[in-house]
């Protein structure tokens, strides 16, 4: 069965926003997009639907894409205040997580249903445990599960790789649930184990924090400093590691590391020429600046990235430094700090700029022929003429409706 849905407003994504829109689609997928005024003739005769009878004015985008979240450590919601230390605020995080044995899974379902409520269709779940399969198998979500590794200590990486492989091999996988190994940043995660991950899965997405935090960038520098000190206090610290002596993303490029496949997570305290070198070797950027602000990380430099034609990608971090995983409000911290960015820029970064990275772009993120049809409709006030704005000016959860398609989960 053809369905063809109308709305006001239709966002492709890949293309300019149509105002008196449709979308065509069957078996769950979408077979067009167009306007009113021309419908082909493939289409007449098939199901006319205003999306939802409930909704007049409204807008139709794809589903969102979170690429960077900890859907772990929902349990911790509440529990660590702002800090102005990025290694102190990680410091507190450790020492709750060492302090507490909690169940995580009910924050975790709590947390999905409510990104998937917000609009969220796909999700880059960065996880130290296999604790986010289950609840992510059971949900309306896509997700790959980007199992991190820690280990400054480790000069021998292929047990702790085989050992994460194996785990990883055994939690539930299906297309819509995949899983790969990443390592968790320079600070935390030794030469060897960043080379032997960089070569781990030529396919997959190869997620790290990158340029987080100025402590960063002397740790990487001389060696010296505050992450230096929490690695001493946790016992993790290797006498015989030498810094190099250079910026991070310089230190990955010589680790192999900086590729098309990388997600440099946050990149608060990237330079221009890093950012240029990430922008040239087709990597992706993933902004978290409401997380930033929590944990004292600093202010990402959004409109440079969006200059320098680096992929942006756009993710929410946890809820231990966030009070909401809702794509919509990322967004909006994003239009704050980047007033001169289009909106069509964001909008692309929270759908299919995301959905790209996290290699799900020929499935999701925008609305083309034989895509997933992954609909989302945003109520928005009558006779709108800025569509994009709006949305990136902040969307609250009641106002997003998931459409329900032929054949749709």
């Amino acid at each position: 069965m053809i369905k063809v849905l109308r709305a006001p407003w239709v966002l492709p994504i890949a293309t300019p926003p149509i105002r008196d829109g449709w979308m065509a689609v069957s078996d769950g997928r979408i077979l067009d997009v167009g306007t009113a005024d021309v419908l082909p003739d493939a289409l007449r005769g098939a199901a006319i639907d205003t999306a939802d009878p409930s909704l007049r004015d409204v807008v139709l985008l794809p589903g969102l894409v979170n690429a960077h979240a900890h859907l772990e450590l929902s349990w911790m919601r509440g529990r660590l205040p702002p800090c102005d230390s990025m290694p102190a605020w990680a410091a507190s995080l450790m020492a709750l997580r060492r302090g507490e044995q909690v169940d995580p899974v009910p924050a975790v379902e709590d947390a999905i249903a409510a990104m998937y409520a917000s609009g969220t269709t796909l999700v880059g779940d960065v996880a130290n445990t296999d604790v986010t399969f289950g609840p992510l198998s059971r949900s309306r979500l896509s997700a790959i599960v980007l199992r991190e590794l820690i280990g400054f200590r480790v000069e021998d990486p292929a047990p702790p790789v085989d050992d994460a492989q194996q785990q990883l091999d055994a939690a539930p996988r299906s297309a819509r649930l995949r899983g790969t190994l990443v390592p968790h940043a320079p600070y935390s995660v030794s030469p060897a184990l960043l080379r032997r991950l960089a070569a781990h899965d030529a396919e997959a997405p190869l997620s790290i924090h990158l340029a987080e935090s100025i402590a960063e960038l002397t740790f990487l520098e001389s060696g010296t400093g505050p992450w230096r000190e929490v690695l001493e206090s946790v016992g993790a610290w290797h006498p015989g590691w030498q810094p190099p002596g250079c910026g991070p993303v310089e230190y990955l490029d010589r680790l192999g590391l900086v590729g098309s496949r990388l997600l440099a997570v946050h990149g608060v305290h990237l330079s221009a020429a890093e950012i240029d070198r990430l922008a040239a070797a087709g990597a992706t950027i993933v902004a978290c600046p409401r997380s930033n602000a929590w944990t004292g990380a600093g202010t990402p430099p959004i409109e440079a990235f969006y200059e320098s034609g680096v992929r942006v990608a756009i993710g929410t971090d946890s809820l231990a430094s966030v009070d909401t995983l809702s794509l919509f409000d990322e967004m909006a911290a994003l239009r704050r700090l980047a007033p001169g960015v289009p909106a069509s820029r964001i909008l692309r970064s929270a759908t299919l700029d995301g959905a790209l990275a996290l290699g799900f772009g020929a499935e999701l993120g925008s609305f083309e022929p034989g895509k997933r049809a992954e609909v989302i409709a945003v109520r928005v006030p009558e006779g709108l003429d800025d569509v994009g704005e709006y949305l990136v000016g902040g969307v609250r959860p009641e106002d997003v409706v998931w459409v329900h398609t032929p054949d749709s989960r």
